[in-house]
């Protein structure tokens, strides 16, 4: 039919408009109750069949193409069947199912009577309809297909999803197990790694057990080699002192039986032709046999006597039979004077003199001598304050430092080098041995090449110029060894003569203000040489060797040998009457406008200090003695009633404290200062020092 070509036309017209380009979805039925409701309403024509049929139709039947014949024949079977699609946008009546479902009623009368003449009239409409429902279901059924193809596309993308999930699910338990096989492995591999360092250590116990128990093994073994080592010294010590006791008595047999001899011999006559004073002899005869009895007591309460109490003992046995062979002595000369006496009497008898010469003999007491001094003791530990202590370690770090400075200037091998240290330490030290109390001129002149030297300027020595430049190292040489010289001479030379404390002070104290750190360097050996100058005594400790400690108490040890206590008492109060003559002597050439480099007010915290601390036996006293001695005068001008305080403290505390502390052995310093404080205080003056340098000094 020519008209098929024309309704192909037009469904490619119609789905070329705007309203066939529309995109249909498949969720319209879900969309609502008016797609529902335009569903099974009546098909009918749209308001442009009519147009398309006049108008498109005929110019399509003109040129009908061979290609729609058979298609035409298609539409038209197609045709000849009525199709009802639902969702169409064009209805026909002729279709409707209305109008079958309802031919009785009024409105399908009235809608066949209209429409029927239409359909007779417009075959071609009919057709059109045809063709649009043909298209419409082939479109449907492109849809449907597509449709199935997307969905057999979803479930293969949800197969495939699915296997991959499986094939991942399965890949990650092998991973997990693998992870878990991995995790036990690797513990397994530690609990092996623990149990070889378990064993490891158990043998390294085992062999540290061994190791321990062969030390001590050899530990008892030494222990007991020292135990019977010191029982065999026990042994020997208690033989030894049951023989220094036997010793002791039959010292003390012999004291008693010169000490009768020496009261027989006092009841000779011609005692009053005696120089010696009978009641003094039998006084001190009586205090040597006291002395040695309180020996044998001492020791027969605290065990057997040392030999320090036997060589006090022969000490007094040597006295006593001194004493009586002077007595004897004394007595056989008197006999002799009496002899002479008697011959010339009669001599002039017969001569008939009227004169009569009889000899006059003086009479002496002498002196008690003061019985020998104890031994420190050295278990004894005081708290010296902190600020006093960081003072002292400054000093001594400061002559640390200064040792390490001319290190390389001592320690060098060129022969050079070791002369012009020599030479240094000649220029440095041999003025200060020539320091004496002759002329004030002469100490100047020691003084200024002193000072030159510290200066730098070239001093002779030996024939030949020396100077500090000579050496980097030179002045800090000198420094330290002039200082050490200083202290080294009241250690000796001040020891044995009280009155060179004043002229080696004076120029110590000369070169301290023009040198500062010469006199730090002073204190530093000071210091190190006599701890009771700073006031400072040493605590022992834990693990200290014996000998150690006792150096820093300032005791000399030699050969493992300890000096005697009269030595060490002897040298700490040189080096403490060396110190009170500096602290209150200036040189008499400088500048009286400053002040003194270690004053007055040093030795004033000295004293304060000391008596803040625990007396020692036998050294507080000493070295308050020799202190109050030198120094006390300049500390009654400068400080006067306050002073005369101190000087109360001490008599009525610190005496009982000291007197606490010291052995009936150890009276003899104790005495000397208590008396000497005593005649202080009764006279309300403390007396100028022996040897203190006076304005005529200068001038000679």
């Amino acid at each position: 039919m020519p008209s098929e070509g024309r309704c192909w036309e037009t469904l490619q017209a119609l789905r070329s408009s705007e309203k066939g380009r529309l995109c249909y979805h498949r969720d319209w039925l879900l969309r609502g109750e008016d797609v529902l409701e335009e569903c099974m309403s009546l098909p009918k024509l749209s308001s442009y069949s009519g147009w398309v049929v006049d108008h498109v139709l005929p110019h399509t039947q003109e040129n009908p193409p061979s290609s729609e014949t058979s298609a035409s024949s298609r539409s038209a079977s197609a045709l000849d069947q009525p199709s009802c699609v639902p969702g169409s946008p064009v209805r026909t009546p002729a279709c409707s199912p209305s109008s079958s479902a309802t031919p009785d009623g009024p409105e399908g009368k009235h809608e066949s009577r209209h429409t029927g003449p239409m359909v007779l009239q417009s075959s071609r409409g009919i057709q059109v309809e045809g063709c649009i429902r043909m298209y419409e279901l082939v479109h449907r059924m492109r849809g449907a297909e597509g449709l199935r193809q997307w969905q057999e596309e979803q479930e293969r993308k949800v197969r495939a999803l699915s296997e991959m999930a499986c094939e991942q699910l399965k890949r990650f338990d092998e991973r997990k197990e693998l992870q878990h096989h991995k995790e036990l492995r690797d513990f397994r591999e530690v609990m092996e790694k623990s149990s070889r360092e378990a064993l490891g250590h158990q043998e390294k116990l085992k062999a540290e057990h061994r190791h321990r128990a062969k030390i001590l093994n050899l530990k008892l073994r030494e222990a007991e080699q020292q135990r019977l080592k010191q029982a065999e010294q026990e042994r020997l010590r208690k033989e030894e002192g049951q023989a220094r006791l036997r010793s002791l008595y039959a010292l003390q047999e012999e004291v008693l039986h010169l000490n009768q001899q020496l009261d027989a011999s006092e009841a000779q006559p011609h005692g009053d032709l005696l120089k010696l004073d009978p009641a003094a002899l039998r006084t001190r005869g009586n205090q040597l046999c006291s002395l040695v009895s309180g020996i044998i007591r001492t020791t027969s309460e605290n065990g057997f006597p040392t030999a320090e109490d036997q060589a006090v003992a022969e000490r007094a046995l040597q006295e006593m039979r001194d004493l009586l062979t002077s007595l004897q002595q004394e007595i056989t000369r008197a006999r002799e004077d009496k002899r002479r006496q008697d011959e010339e009497a009669a001599r002039e008898k017969r001569q008939e003199s009227k004169m009569q010469q009889g000899p006059e003999v003086p009479r002496e007491a002498p002196a008690p001598s003061q019985g020998p001094g104890g031994k420190q003791n050295e278990d004894l530990q005081v708290k010296v304050q902190d600020s006093t202590m960081q003072w002292y370690q400054q000093l001594q770090d400061a002559s640390s430092q200064c040792v390490l400075a001319f290190e390389e200037l001592t320690n060098s091998k060129d022969s050079q080098v070791k002369k012009i240290k020599m030479d240094l330490q000649k220029a440095a030290t041999i003025p200060v041995s020539q320091i004496s109390t002759i002329a004030g001129s002469k100490l100047k002149e020691i003084f200024d090449k002193i000072h030159s030297l510290l200066s730098g300027k070239p001093v002779q020595c030996g024939g030949h110029s020396v100077s500090v430049t000579l050496n980097p190292q030179g002045l800090d040489f000198v420094q330290y060894k002039l200082a050490e010289k200083f202290v080294k001479q009241g250690e000796e030379e001040v020891a044995s003569h009280h009155e060179a404390a004043f002229p080696i002070a004076v120029v110590a104290s000369g070169i301290w203000e023009l040198h500062p750190r010469v006199g730090d360097l002073i204190l530093a050996h000071l210091h190190r040489k006599c701890p009771y100058s700073v006031p400072f005594y040493p605590a022992f400790k834990e693990g200290m060797a014996l000998e150690d400690y006792q150096r820093m108490l300032g005791y000399q040890v030699k050969d493992s040998k300890v000096e005697q206590q009269d030595n060490f008492l002897k040298r700490m109060s040189g080096m403490i009457r060396l110190y009170a003559a500096i602290i209150q002597l200036r040189w008499p050439y400088g500048s009286r406008q400053e002040i003194h480099p270690h004053g007055l007010s040093h030795g004033w915290r000295w004293l304060a200090q000391i008596l803040n601390m625990e007396p020692l036996s036998d050294v507080t006293a000493t070295l308050l003695f020799d202190f109050l001695e030198v120094c006390g005068n300049a500390l009654m001008k400068q400080y006067q009633v306050q002073f005369w305080k101190v000087i109360l403290l001490i008599k009525e505390d610190y005496f009982p404290r000291i007197e606490a502390v010291t052995s009936s052995g150890q009276m003899g310093s104790f005495i000397r200062l208590k008396q000497f404080l005593e005649k202080c205080l009764q006279r309300k003056e403390i007396p100028v020092p022996k040897g203190f340098l006076t304005s005529s000094f200068w001038r000679s």
